[in-house]
């Protein structure tokens, strides 16, 4: 295949973000230093972020022709099959521009290794030019990523990168019926986390430690231990079950792996599935919905940083 066109995917950075809300700088200053906060970080934060993202620009200038987009626009954004991805942000931008990318191979970049884990980013502004040269010659090693997708009744469809969440849209209890392997449960709890194999180290993660957290009152020095998930497996886990005369808390967690789960709203509003921690991409869920959960058809192409031999 031959690639034309670079596309940079970015995000704003919480300064960008406090000067749009407070209109200047010097007021999202005030308004942080006066709540104690320290806008130092802010403003390094910024400058490094700019800094990486230049010396990206200006590198991918001399290679291939480019442009840059801010993540807001991702979803409407038409990707051409002569586009090369490349995410310069945090994990969760990779994630969320997987999703729309149509399995056209993705260069993650890491801004500020100092300050990202960058688990899913293998590149940084020194290393990442000869990524691109990989694909432009069709020498690159990439990782194969699944997509969980949630299937509505209806016919809409959300897919996710990391996990989907499936409860209400405020802090009061989800209401739904839950069916996995035969067996059917009513739940009233704070809703479902999904994870794909890529999203066990995050938002799922919070809830091992959290359950780890509690045992460990009662039981000492147990050791955390977290499923190893499968590409194609998705793993469920139910937040805050409440045990009632009419619900259960048998059904709390699974590992979805060659099946599906099939989740009935029971509430007349508020329902919600989001991905990726996006609550603007959402699906409604209220009563009469059916949600079946599974592995998507789509994949998404993360470009490793190794060079296949020849």
């Amino acid at each position: 295949m031959s690639f034309e066109y670079a596309i940079i995917v970015k995000s704003k950075t919480r300064l960008e973000s406090l000067i749009e809300r407070f209109n200047t700088k010097a007021q999202a200053k005030f308004y942080i230093e006066r709540l104690g906060g320290n806008f130092d970080e802010y403003e390094i934060e910024d400058e490094i972020f700019k800094n990486s993202l230049n010396s990206l620009q200006t590198q991918l200038s001399k290679v291939i022709k480019n442009k840059t987009i801010d993540r807001q626009y991702v979803s409407s954004y038409i990707f051409s099959k002569k586009n090369i991805i490349i995410v310069i942000g945090q994990d969760g931008l990779v994630a969320n521009t997987a999703k729309y990318s149509d399995n056209l191979p993705i260069i993650a970049v890491n801004p500020d290794i100092e300050r990202y884990d960058g688990i899913l980013l293998p590149f940084n502004t020194m290393n990442f030019i000869q990524g691109v040269e990989n694909v432009l010659t069709n020498k690159f090693n990439s990782k194969i990523m699944s997509f969980a997708e949630a299937k509505l009744n209806d016919g809409q469809r959300l897919l996710a990168f990391n996990d989907l969440f499936i409860g209400a849209s405020s802090h009061v209890s989800a209401r739904y019926k839950i069916s996995f392997k035969n067996k059917t449960e009513q739940h009233s709890s704070s809703g479902i986390i999904i994870s794909t194999s890529a999203g066990s180290t995050g938002w799922l993660s919070s809830i091992f430690n959290m359950a780890y957290g509690v045992t460990n009152m009662f039981e000492k020095n147990l050791t955390l231990k977290q499923p190893k998930l499968k590409e194609k497996d998705l793993l469920f886990a139910v937040r805050e079950p409440f045990k009632s005369i009419r619900t259960q808390t048998e059904m709390t967690a699974g590992i979805i792996r060659n099946n599906t789960l099939t989740i009935e709203s029971f509430m007349p509003n508020n329902g919600i599935i989001f991905s990726d921690g996006i609550e603007k991409d959402f699906l409604n869920f209220n009563s009469g919905s059916i949600a079946t959960i599974g592995i998507a058809k789509e994949t998404a192409n993360i470009v490793m940083n190794s060079t296949i031999q020849q």
